[in-house]
């Protein structure tokens, strides 16, 4: 079963599509899309572990300039 979770993230003003579009190339991420409200971009990420996902939104996503925080919400099937 695949690890699923959606990334909130905030960026510097004027930056969010830009960060939309360079995460949208990262693999295991299947969404990426500039919102309005408290957060500028929202993405939705896979992995086929917590561990395999934490690293890609620690180490690629994180890494995308422009960006100033992110909350990653693991999604849980209840």
């Amino acid at each position: 079963m695949t690890v699923q979770a959606y990334i909130l993230i905030q960026t510097e003003v004027g930056k969010s599509s830009e960060v939309a579009l360079a995460i949208a190339k990262i693999s295991g991420i299947t969404m990426s899309e500039d919102v309005t409200g408290p957060y500028d971009v929202i993405v939705r990420a896979e992995g086929p572990t917590i561990d395999e996902l934490g690293k890609t939104v620690v180490s690629k996503v994180q890494s995308i300039p422009g960006i100033t925080r992110t909350l990653t919400c693991p999604v849980v099937h209840l």
